[in-house]
């Protein structure tokens, strides 16, 4: 056991180093650098988006610093542990400084520090002396009803051989202080009821699962479920024209929380109006919102920043999506020698099987696309680089957004525009985007069909060029004939007749070139690990340097020439005639080359063409739950007023000292003024109680 005169030891040298701690805690520096260190986590939730799906951040970051930054909690910045720690160390901070100084603070409005000395009055900077004919009660009661005059609380002391008058104007001004410090505690006791701290209790405590799986609402786990009691809450809800819903989705990072509300809400009508660039101008819903308790029925008009209040919840309108539209397309085979198409049909939002080894998922319609059709050139070449790398450049140039220049301002509306994803039997899948009608670009009409891999990459759009009907038939035919070696070899045999010279060795000339385009078509064609303009562009790098770009004019020409054979073959077998060979198929056929070129990278069984749709409108609303927002409401009233208080109330302290004057004749007054602040205003008041107080009455 200690010794009483050690346990006293301890005791003394304890006390100070607490009493050091809290000093330290609820000090200014220290409330500022958690002010600092709270402002940059601000802004890392602020430029990073919060609670995301694990890819996305995978995707954009990578695995390493995925986990990196997981560990660390920055997908979920306002209620990470650590940020809840620097919220909690500054309301304590705030609170201790509360504390420490209100209490002196209120004293010292209350007091009117009559204890001055005259001595002391002399020593003040803003003093002035004066005499007057009055005795020194008469002196003194006017010069309080003039500093009354003048706004001041007075208050007279007698004192020995003389009277105090201590007066005081603006000491409210120290309740800016109290205020705004209170201010950042109730700010922040607010924010922590709005948090989604009820949410990841009941994660911790409570068993509750974010859902990661697919399927009707109606049929997902208890456990990924959240009661009507939830005191906190912010999630989505998306209802289609006609439809209702009684639930919200909270998104997580690896899935989602059904939020139950206490409410069902029935949209009846959605509008939605368009600028000229396609960007929405006004949405709207009207809905009737029935409380599952009472039975109420609510009705309302929704728009953006005009949301439904109701009991507690808010419904604003955040977007609009679709809401199933049903879809009516044509299947066309991108692969083999088949040319039959095929009909097929989903919903948005919806499955489709495709054959036994894919799956369409129907993700998106959009009833029109306003894009930026600017012309521009498509297949620029850049001298001094290798073919492979020309033909590489072309493909980037050819492929790519339909509306790449932002300056250009050539606004139209496309049409209407389906997307969906190929998924197949592995889990694998890209995803597409094809619009319905045939689109002037670079001043030829042209099917656009989107593909991309990442849902993070832009869509690189493969050119179909339209024929004479305004399809993509010919295409089609040309594409499955270019995959047919009979197709091919007959193309070749009538171009070579075409093409070779009369003479005594035309016979040799022609079998030359027949093999040459054989050679030319099956290289277009392709073996599997590449094809087109990429393929030819690998067999010309073989080619020596000093010959290559004679050969490569020579190999070009005879590819045209042999697809143009190809064509009229295909159509014949078609049993339709030759086309005319004129300008415009002519440079049909150059885009239906490059089109068939870069088919290659476009990895689809099959290109999808929308026919027929019925639009299905669907609004997204966002319904929170925020019990704490009336007391962030109090806690920015109290900010402003304690902003106003400490710099618009200045707080003036005014002394006089009023003796009986030599020799008994009048009276002498000592009169000194002291301010926080000095300003401009002070010293102009200062002059005008020297010239109001010593005047004669």
């Amino acid at each position: 056991m200690s010794s009483p005169s050690t346990t006293g030891i301890e005791l003394k040298t304890r006390r100070p180093i607490v009493g050091e701690i809290v000093e330290l805690i609820s000090s200014m520096r220290f409330a500022i650098a958690l002010l600092a260190m709270i402002a940059i986590a601000a802004v890392i939730g602020t430029v990073m988006k919060q609670n995301e799906a694990t890819s996305n951040y995978i995707n954009q970051f990578g695995q390493f610093w995925y986990e990196v930054f997981d560990k660390v909690g920055l997908y979920s910045v306002y209620s990470a542990w650590w940020f809840l720690l620097l919220m909690g160390m500054l309301v304590t901070s705030t609170s201790l400084c509360i504390a420490r100084n209100a209490p002196k603070m209120v004293k010292d409005m209350r007091s009117w520090r009559e204890n001055v000395r005259e001595q002391s009055l002399l020593n003040f900077h803003h003093k002035m002396q004066w005499r007057a004919p009055l005795s020194r009660a008469a002196l003194a009661q006017q010069t309080a009803a003039r500093l009354a005059d003048a706004g001041y609380k007075v208050k007279l002391v007698d004192k020995d051989h003389g009277t105090l008058l201590a007066a005081k104007q603006g000491a409210a001004n120290k309740f800016g202080y109290i205020f705004a410090h209170s201010a950042i505690v109730i700010i922040c006791v607010g924010a922590l009821f709005d948090s989604d701290m009820p949410i990841r209790f009941q994660e911790w405590f409570l068993g509750k699962t974010p859902f990661g799986g697919s399927g009707l609402i109606s049929a997902v786990p208890q456990q990924h479920r959240l009661g009507t009691a939830n005191p906190t809450f912010r999630g989505n809800t998306l209802i289609p024209e006609g439809g209702s819903s009684d639930s919200a989705l909270l998104q997580r990072a690896d899935g989602v929380l059904i939020q139950e509300l206490p409410v069902t809400i029935n949209l009846k009508k959605f509008t939605i109006d368009f600028y000229s660039t396609g960007m929405p101008k006004l949405f709207a819903s009207e809905v009737e919102v029935k409380d599952h308790a009472s039975g109420e029925v609510v009705k309302a008009v929704i728009e953006v920043n005009k949301p439904l209040l109701y009991k507690g919840l808010a419904i604003y309108q955040s977007s609009f999506e679709d809401g199933g539209s049903k879809l009516k397309l044509t299947g066309f085979p991108m692969t083999g020698a088949g040319t039959t198409p095929f009909a097929i049909a989903g919903e948005v939002g919806g499955n489709t099987p495709l054959g036994e080894e894919y799956t369409v998922e129907w993700s998106g319609f959009r009833p029109f696309n306003v894009e930026n059709l600017a012309s521009q050139d498509a297949r620029a070449v850049t001298q001094g680089k290798s073919l492979q790398e020309q033909f590489a450049q072309g493909l980037d140039k050819h492929t790519g957004s339909a509306g790449r220049s932002a300056n250009n301002k050539d606004l139209k509306n496309v049409g209407p525009s389906v997307q969906y994803k190929l998924r197949d039997k592995t889990g694998q899948a890209r995803e597409f985007q094809n619009y319905m009608q045939p689109v002037t670009v670079d001043g030829a009409t042209v099917f656009l069909a989107g593909v991309r891999s990442n849902p993070s990459d832009p869509f690189s759009f493969l050119r179909i060029p339209s024929d004479d009907a305004h399809t993509v038939n010919e295409w089609m035919r040309l594409r499955a004939a270019l995959t047919d070696p009979a197709l091919r070899a007959a193309a070749a045999r009538r171009y070579a007749e075409r093409a070779a010279p009369k003479g005594p060795n035309a016979e040799t000339l022609r079998a030359q070139i027949e093999a040459s385009a054989q050679k030319s078509l099956a290289l277009f064609a392709g073996d599997g690990k590449a094809a087109g303009f990429l393929s030819i562009s690998q067999f010309l790098e073989k080619v020596p340097e000093a010959g290559r770009q004679k050969t490569a004019e020579v190999f070009m020409k005879i590819l045209n020439g042999s697809l143009w054979e190809l064509w009229q073959a295909a159509r014949a077998k078609s049993g339709l005639p030759e086309v005319s060979a004129d300008e415009n198929h002519g440079r049909w056929l150059l885009l239906a080359t490059n089109a068939l070129s870069d088919a290659f990278f476009y990895g689809a069984p099959v290109y999808l063409q929308l026919d027929e749709f019925v639009e299905v409108k669907a609004s997204v609303f966002q319904v929170t739950r925020s019990p704490g927002k009336n007391v962030v409401y109090l806690g920015c009233a109290l900010l402003v007023l304690g902003v106003f208080s400490m710099f618009y109330i200045r707080e003036r302290r005014l002394w006089v000292w009023i003796k009986d004057g030599a020799g008994g004749d009048g009276a002498e007054a000592l009169m000194a003024m002291s301010t926080q602040r000095k300003t401009l205003d002070f010293e102009r008041e200062y002059e005008t109680l020297k010239e109001k107080l010593p005047q004669s009455a």
